[in-house]
């Protein structure tokens, strides 16, 4: 009970100032080691491999959080079992004008349109290098500069700085805050971003005798044409994964119509729906084996197992904590664990895509889960 107090007044304290404030203050906070550590007994059967790398437990923190690198081991001290750095681009870049980050709080969401603020791929390079011989999954989310004359260059980039730091690498392509940045989601484009791309990893290792999986984050506004194109580029490239998904544009089923006018993308809450079916839907077209990150709207144990059944291999947050606080990440490995136990099942990998179909068939726009 102490425990839930604390979080509810450290959340009111945080709410008390604009959005972009809090979450550097938080920042700041996770890097002087003020929060404490939230350990959560590990239980074996929510680790998960991907390749050579082992997740002590499927949830991690999304790229957003922590942009710069600064406190990727502070937050898996928290409890997660991997976290995710950046968006970084080549070059350092401010992003878009300020105000740009808007809580809906009748929604549990958030609002942003951050575009790509952040110090660039020499800071993060530091700060990354200066914790090469800790333990922990990073993994490396990799874009391109808003002015970029080549946009696929600045991604290869990207891969050859990190590749000899970076668990994994996710290629961003689905913010909705660069112009004309998912226009690389288009099957052409696509072929071509995601050859340079895996060549470049390949190339990075033969020298670092490494080779990095490579994840691809889509968007959940993707139409059906546009996820068979996903798909079958994905599946001839052999991408080692997909994260799905980024925000939404939409702003079906809001109730705070105030903020609904912001421009940006939209996370939390109200993107759970449209994201899961987006993941469900993505599950049937690349078949069981791929490993997919499902991300969007996990804000409690019950969502993540939600998330997990419709078709993800792993699950990350980021907005669910902004509204729960840290507790959230023990309360779902809890409820994970507790969900295994009642289905009598020996690993998580053995509940991913149990309900993938019932999701897929519904209507992002309408009300209602799966019976």
């Amino acid at each position: 009970m102490l425990k839930g107090l604390v979080d509810a007044a450290a959340r009111r304290a945080l709410f008390s100032l604009d959005a972009e404030t809090a979450h550097g203050m938080t920042i700041k906070a996770l890097a002087s080691g003020l929060t404490p550590a939230c350990p959560v007994p590990a239980d074996p059967r929510l680790s998960v491999s991907l390749g050579d790398l082992t997740f002590p437990n499927p949830l991690g923190m999304a790229a957003g959080f922590d942009k710069n690198g600064e406190v990727p081991d502070a937050l898996l001290k928290l409890g997660f079992g991997f976290t995710e750095v950046g968006t970084v681009t080549p070059r350092p870049q401010d992003g878009n004008p300020k105000p740009r980050v808007f809580r809906l709080v009748p929604d549990h969401g958030v609002i942003n349109r951050l575009g790509f603020n952040n110090e660039g791929h020499a800071a993060l390079r530091t700060r990354l290098l200066a914790r090469r011989h800790r333990t922990g999954v990073v993994g490396v989310n990799v874009g391109a500069n808003k002015d970029a004359q080549d946009r696929v260059a600045d991604y290869v980039a990207g891969i050859e700085t990190f590749a000899d730091l970076a668990s994994y690498f996710t290629v961003n392509i689905s913010s909705p805050n660069t112009p004309g940045l998912r226009d690389l989601q288009a099957r052409d484009a696509l072929k071509e971003l995601l050859a340079r791309v895996l060549e470049a990893r390949d190339a990075a290792a033969r020298t670092h005798g490494r080779t990095v999986p490579v994840l691809l984050k889509i968007a959940p506004d993707v139409d059906e044409a546009g996820l068979d194109d996903i798909a079958a580029e994905v599946l001839a490239a052999r991408v080692d994964g997909l994260i799905v998904s980024n925000t939404t544009l939409s702003r079906a089923g809001l109730t705070d119509t105030a903020g609904a006018g912001e421009a940006g993308g939209l996370s939390g809450r109200p993107l759970f729906r449209r994201a899961t079916i987006t993941l469900a839907r993505m599950r049937q077209r690349v078949g069981p084996d791929l490993p997919l990150v499902g991300v969007g709207g996990i804000d409690s144990g019950e969502t993540a197992w939600t998330k997990i059944t419709a078709g993800a291999t792993l699950i990350q947050l980021y907005t669910g904590l902004v509204y729960e606080g840290p507790g959230l990440v023990g309360r779902i490995l809890t409820h994970l664990s507790a969900c295994l136990d009642r289905h009598g099942l020996s690993s998580l990998e053995q509940a991913v895509g149990q309900n993938t179909d019932a999701w897929a068939r519904l209507d992002p726009d309408a009300d209602g889960a799966p019976a």
